[in-house]
């Protein structure tokens, strides 16, 4: 009997499956769901796996994303509770772990999320040995370089979201100042995604014209330095008043993923393999600007930083070692 889609339809070629824009999200609480609607309406991914421990929060979340593709490009939207739903995934975002609670520092989230961790990322690695590991998890200087050992991946197809949210916090603290577009303020926070980040003062801009060449923002009136320490603890603020982050970082998720997928080669504030670079001696992940293309971190660009800049990196360098001394891999 001829089908109602074999009246409706001719069918003259083969479906193309576009897998090289699969993205697998691990976890779909609060900051998963936020990547995963951030990648589907800025257009980034054709497919997306989900993936959680809980059967019924996951088909749920699923069936409310695919009920509005009639508003989105046309997008395969699968949920799991099996491992095998990521299969062929180009980028595998992790969400999820134990959450942070209110005035609970991110180290010390760390054993919890490295037990979890050592059921997720064998499972992602077996059904896509090829992707790429975007870790979100925190703390995700340590959970990153976790999942660099657990994953036996080369060190540039392991990325953490590390400080691309903290820079983006930075730079739209400097608008406010100067009553103009985020996007047009340039400054990066490098390091630690966490109390010992650091700010790039001498490389803060707008349009070409750094602060430090106008006056030094550690000793002028305006108080700049505190601008740092807003961006260190606005996070515990938006945990205090609303319980979790959301909406940020999902929107650095989805830009980061657009830049692997689309091979834009777009400098991001990301979590990466930095031994040997500023002179930093430890086998840590931390942020420094990296160029993001289709193998994953292609190239870290190399700051002018100056010596107190460096000084403070390196400290952000230990702080991470001596937790990672303490793991139980």
């Amino acid at each position: 009997m001829e089908s109602l889609r074999e009246k409706l339809m001719v069918t003259v070629g083969p479906a193309v499956s576009s897998a090289h824009e699969k993205v697998t999200v691990v976890g779909v609480g609060q900051v998963g769901m936020a990547c995963a609607f951030s990648l589907l309406t800025r257009g980034v991914v054709s497919q997306l796996a989900l993936v959680d421990v809980v059967p019924d929060k996951l088909k749920g979340e699923m069936m409310d994303l695919q009920h509005g593709l009639t508003f989105l490009k046309n997008v395969k939207i699968e949920a799991s509770t099996d491992y095998s739903v990521t299969k062929d995934s180009r980028i595998c975002i992790i969400t999820a772990g134990a959450r942070q609670r209110e005035g609970e520092s991110r180290l010390s989230l760390v054993q919890k999320n490295v037990e979890i961790f050592k059921g997720i990322i064998p499972n992602l690695i077996k059904y896509s040995p090829d992707a790429i590991l975007l870790v979100v998890s925190n703390p995700v200087d340590v959970m990153t370089y976790v999942t660099w050992k657990l994953s036996g991946l080369p060190k540039h197809r392991v990325i953490g979201s590390g400080t691309n949210l903290d820079s983006s916090r930075f730079q739209f603290l400097i608008s406010e100042k100067f009553n103009v577009s985020p996007s047009d303020c340039h400054g990066w926070i490098i390091g630690e995604h966490g109390d010992s980040s650091v700010p790039v003062w001498s490389g803060a801009n707008i349009a070409g014209v750094r602060f430090t060449d106008a006056a030094s923002p550690n000793n002028d009136a305006e108080d700049w330095q505190s601008l740092h320490k807003m961006v260190v603890e606005s996070a515990y603020e938006i945990i205090k008043l609303k319980g979790y982050t959301a909406w940020a970082i999902g929107l650095s998720c989805s830009a980061i993923c657009r830049s692997l997928i689309q091979n834009e080669r777009k400098a991001f504030a990301v979590s990466t393999y930095i031994k040997g670079v500023h002179g930093i001696e430890e086998d840590v992940f931390l942020s420094l600007p990296c160029i993001l293309g289709e193998p994953g971190v292609t190239d870290i660009i190399l700051q002018d930083l100056n010596d107190a800049e460096v000084k403070k990196l390196k400290l952000s360098a230990k702080t991470i070692s001596e937790v990672q001394s303490q793991l139980k891999l």
